[in-house]
């Protein structure tokens, strides 16, 4: 009997399979709530330390905010407050008595981070201020999802101000390829299309946002990561201003950024097959798991020093011994977590000196000499790595369609993505895809790269239906 929905019969029935069987997360007591349990969490503890590095590489510092908003900072920038107002959560009573002052639970910091900006900001010389936290915020979900729409998730967020236009670009951009590009593709081994939102799909307030699109296992599309040029809306509507060389005063310019554990999510749909999760292992949190065939003395001291050895490589491994346990158990489990690879020896193998390593990615088994054990783990989970990525990017690129026009985007769109030409969308393109349920997932230049306007000739747009 399968242990999960196939994943091609029924896709979100197979997704709430993962979670459960593998461990990752469970709903919370309150509508649009998760708790995430730990393996889960060990995930998204690999995720934040990466990601966490790569964005102090590029000079920021982390702080903390406070998870209570006075209402009427978001009332100061009108945009965004108009495109938060239907998920905010706002507090009306606190000790027993009315607020003089609603507050609204954080849904993302760009006021109450630009007060403070503007509180620290006096000279050109305080530029540029780059700060990021890592918090939970709350976005009242209509149709919630684990990992993927949740009323609370966690996530970082970056907000920095500048001296100038250019220098806020420059770094949202810096922000975008080296911390969230680099981290989708080395790391979590995912493919994904780079660019430009068009103005309908930019984050409230923002003059420019950046944005991350990968295919999931069904077709559609998941927005991984974004950043926001935010000009000087944020700095105009809370006073970020600073004594430029020249004497006078000016209006800093503003950017923030964010990926939360709806990455996550992408994991899942991406990497998952009917056997249950697959992790890269370089974010694996147990990248090889060692298996002894059954409770016996001799495999038992065979395997805690292979198990040992490995770990003086530096490999996160683990041993597993559970008594009460089949292998078939055992086995299943790893393959449910996705353990990218598995080191298993039974008596058999003992006799002949041999070892078998079993590739969560591809379900391959290979027989190695026992003495080679620590040289060949390490290669293969390179392997593993390169492999996961390659076979996603071959199967998006499968279901990713050039076509000439709406039409023929609409079609492609069923069943993954259609490309066309930015120019066939035309001004009311937009609300004839979002007839189909479809979005213009971003504008990109031909080769793939980032557009510094919209306005450039010969761009291409990604058509989807999203999560």
């Amino acid at each position: 009997m399968a242990i999960l929905s196939p994943r091609g019969e029924d896709f979100p029935r197979w997704y709430q399979d993962v979670l459960a069987k593998a461990e990752l997360a469970d709903n919370g007591p309150v509508r649009g709530t998760m708790v995430i349990r730990p393996y889960g969490y060990a995930i998204w503890e690999r995720m934040q330390a990466d990601v966490d590095s790569r964005i102090k590489a590029t000079g920021a510092v982390n702080a903390y905010f406070p998870l209570f908003i006075p209402e009427s900072y978001l009332r100061r920038e009108a945009q965004h407050v108009e495109g938060f107002s239907p998920e905010l959560a706002v507090v009306t009573h606190g000790g027993g008595k009315e607020l003089e002052e609603p507050v609204v639970v954080r849904p993302t910091s760009e006021t109450v981070i630009g007060e403070y900006m503007a509180k620290w900001t006096q000279s050109y010389r305080d530029l540029p201020l780059l700060l990021n936290q890592w918090a939970n915020v709350v976005r009242w979900e209509l149709r919630p999802r684990l990992f993927l729409r949740t009323s609370e998730f966690l996530w970082q967020e970056g907000h920095t101000a500048h001296v100038d236009e250019a220098d806020a670009a420059a770094y949202a951009r810096r922000i975008h390829l080296e911390v969230y590009l680099e981290f989708m593709t080395s790391v979590l081994a995912l493919p994904v299309f780079v660019g430009r939102k068009t103005a309908k799909e930019r984050f409230a307030g923002a003059t420019n946002t950046l944005t991350l699109e990968a295919m999931m296992g069904d077709g559609k599309a998941l927005q991984m990561a974004t950043s926001h040029e935010l000009g000087q809306n944020f700095a105009r509507a809370f006073d970020i201003g600073f004594l430029g060389a020249d004497g006078r005063r000016h209006l800093a310019w503003t950017t923030s950024w964010g990926s939360s554990t709806r990455m996550i999510g992408g994991l899942i749909m991406a990497h998952g097959d009917d056997n249950g999760l697959r992790v890269p292992p370089r974010l694996a949190p147990t990248q090889v798991l060692v298996l002894p065939v059954r409770d016996d003395a001799a495999l038992v001291e065979q395997v805690s020093g292979i198990t040992e050895g490995l770990r003086a490589a530096g490999v996160r491994v683990q041993l597993d011994v559970r008594p009460g346990l089949s292998f078939g158990r055992r086995v299943t489990d790893a393959e449910l977590k996705g353990i990218p690879v598995r080191v298993e020896l039974g008596p058999r193998d003992l006799a002949a000196g041999t070892v078998t390593l079993a590739r969560r990615d591809t379900s391959e088994k290979i027989v190695i000499p026992l003495d080679d054990v620590l040289t060949r783990v390490p290669a293969l989970l390179d392997d593993v790595q390169d492999t996961m990525y390659s076979t996603a990017l071959a199967a998006r690129d499968a279901r990713t369609h050039d076509v000439g026009n709406l039409d023929e985007a609409v079609e492609a769109a069923s069943v993954g993505f259609a490309r066309l030409p930015w120019v066939a969308v035309g001004d009311s393109g937009e609300a004839r895809l979002a007839e189909e349920s479809l979005t213009i997932r971003c504008i990109q230049r031909p080769d793939g790269t980032i557009p510094d306007s919209a306005d450039e000739p010969d761009l291409v747009c990604i058509v989807a239906r999203a999560y």
